[in-house]
């Protein structure tokens, strides 16, 4: 078990060590020095071959000048937060990195088998979490989702164990308006939200998380009419009702990329006056970027416009995404060696400016 989190001092440290990275490659967010691209660990096989193609993208990209690391339990059912894991305990003892210049996120909330143990899906669930009352009867949604308190320590306790780690930087709760807003009113997610943040905020009294979050899919991108719509602006305030002004809840997550643009060009919060990047940076909360790629649906040939002398469609989609106001990294998911080479050659480039980036969005839009 590692010690530890993410701090000032090691991110900072981390930065100012880098040689083959574009100045402005770090941003600075909650007072971290994070890096412009981040590591995603979602898809890919259940075997031990995968495993070591994650846990060697990491190290390398680690080495290179990536310190956001972003996983969840129930990828690879489980076993890409013990990929992640392993990666981090052989960069810290090999001495190529310290577990304080490195950020780590990982997920709770979807129900997950094991993908170690050898058991069909509901019948590992039934031996881990029936059996022994961490999960009762109508605790699952039929999103297969569950956010009871005794559920999400369970999950907690896994997923510390996965990574090897005594503190997890950020914990996000994943997809719990996609997961259960089908099956209850606002009303009631709202009660059950306000729960899981006072878990969460006594963990952090507790050092084993450091910040939370929302991990999501629809709920932060879709009009104020749908039924998976969420306010920031709510969320945020059930964070101060629980954790006061000082509280944890710090960063959402959400798919942005060229095509699913809706965080900078839907303007659903806030009464339909600003767009949700509008708001997060309003309320300082920081936004990770998933599918920046749109799981490599953009790197097909002619798919996305040339522009910056980026000749790669994966560097055209990274720097598109990472330049954007109010985002702090995509998060990439690479394994082959190739994808990490081709990657890592892109921390090179400067992000864009704010002008520079307004200037894109409107020759992208004629």
């Amino acid at each position: 078990m590692i010690s530890g989190h993410a701090t000032q001092e090691g991110t900072a440290g981390f930065a100012k060590r880098q040689s083959k990275v574009s100045k402005n490659h770090f941003k600075q967010f909650a007072g971290l020095t994070l890096s412009s691209v981040g590591i995603g660990t979602y898809l890919g096989n259940l075997d031990d071959s995968t495993d070591g193609l994650v846990s060697s993208a990491i190290k390398t990209s680690v080495k290179s000048g990536i310190n956001v690391i972003d996983t969840a339990i129930n990828y690879r059912a489980q076993k890409a937060e013990r990929s992640v894991g392993k990666a981090i305990a052989e960069l810290v003892q090999s001495g190529d990195a310290k577990r304080e210049e490195i950020f780590i996120s990982t997920k709770n909330g979807y129900v997950t088998n094991d993908g170690d143990i050898n058991e069909e899906f509901w019948v590992n669930i039934q031996n881990t979490l029936v059996k022994p009352g961490v999960i009762k009867s109508g605790d699952i949604s039929s999103g297969y989702h569950c956010m009871t308190v005794p559920y999400l320590q369970d999950q907690l306790n896994r997923s510390m164990k996965n990574l090897e780690l005594d503190c997890i930087d950020l914990m996000y709760i994943h997809n719990a308006a996609e997961g259960q807003l089908q099956d209850i009113s606002k009303e009631e997610f709202a009660r059950k939200l306000k729960d899981v943040f006072e878990f969460y905020e006594n963990q952090r009294k507790n050092g084993t998380i450091k910040y939370y979050g929302m991990a999501t899919w629809e709920c932060f991108r879709v009009p104020d009419n749908h039924a998976q719509y969420l306010s920031i602006f709510d969320i945020a305030n059930i964070a101060k009702q629980v954790g006061g002004q000082d509280n944890g809840f710090r960063f959402i997550q959400l798919p942005y990329n060229m095509y699913l643009d809706q965080a900078l060009t839907l303007k659903s919060q806030n009464s339909n006056q600003s767009t949700i990047l509008e708001s997060c940076i309003q309320l300082g909360i920081g936004v990770f970027a998933s599918v920046p790629l749109m799981q490599a649906k953009l790197l097909a040939p002619n798919v996305l416009p040339e522009f910056g002398n980026l000749s790669k469609p994966s560097h055209r989609a990274m720097q598109f995404v990472r330049s954007t106001p109010g985002i702090i990294s995509p998060l990439v998911g690479q394994k082959s060696q190739e994808h990490v080479k081709e990657n890592l050659e892109f921390l090179e480039t400067p992000v864009l400016s704010e002008t520079e980036f307004s200037d894109l969005v409107k020759k992208l839009s004629t």
